[in-house]
């Protein structure tokens, strides 16, 4: 694990994969450090920010001591259900790189829960870690110009839902009428990381 110096307030710690970010970042929030005021994950990092002042060396011994193998990301909170209308223009894209009927990607997208794992890419787009591993696939060949908000997508590993409308390359499976984003919402992302989710199949 690599720390640098962010400004005189943060801490950016690097790893090697997603699945040690994940943990780094529960370790974090699991240990409650005083000077802490917000943990940022990524795909391969994790910003800890902290109070204006605080000592941050201290932080980096600190962090990179924690039992970060041991720290367990917690699962007692119930997942938060996105009902998703399965009618996407490439769930029989999807069907065909998985050697899955439609019906079968529907049920593998909704079998398990996911989980969040950092946001990005615009504001309250979460990257969804954790599914059904048939379900990988590539991004498309051409991006679409535009994605409807509410998409419900795959690219690799992840699983995500576009918050607003914006240019894309996910493979999309379907729509969900939930609000990722809203400035009028505390706070306004519907989905932090670290909380899980489960797809629910509707009709509309």
């Amino acid at each position: 694990m690599r720390a640098l110096t962010c400004g005189d307030a943060a801490v950016l710690f690097e790893v090697e994969t997603l699945d040690e970010a994940v943990a780094l970042a529960a370790a974090v929030r699991a240990a409650e450090l005083p000077v802490v005021v917000d943990v940022v994950p990524a795909a391969r990092t994790v910003l800890v920010v902290t109070d204006p002042g605080a000592d941050l060396g201290a932080l980096r011994h600190t962090v990179s001591e924690l039992p970060v193998a041991e720290a367990a990301v917690t699962a007692d909170a119930d997942p938060v259900e996105i009902h998703v209308v399965y009618d996407g223009p490439d769930l029989d894209e999807v069907a065909s790189l998985t050697g899955l009927g439609v019906d079968e990607v529907v049920a593998a997208h909704t079998a398990t829960p996911w989980r969040v794992a950092f946001a990005g890419f615009a504001p309250g787009f979460p990257y969804l870690v954790g599914g059904d591993p048939r379900l990988q696939v590539p991004r498309r060949d051409e991006p679409r110009t535009s994605v409807p908000a509410g998409s419900v997508g795959l690219a690799g590993q992840f699983s995500g839902i576009y918050p607003r409308a914006t240019p894309g390359g996910w493979q999309l499976l379907g729509r969900t009428a939930a609000t990722l984003w809203d400035t009028d919402r505390h706070p306004p992302a519907l989905l932090a990381p670290g909380d899980r989710v489960r797809f629910v199949r509707v009709d509309r």
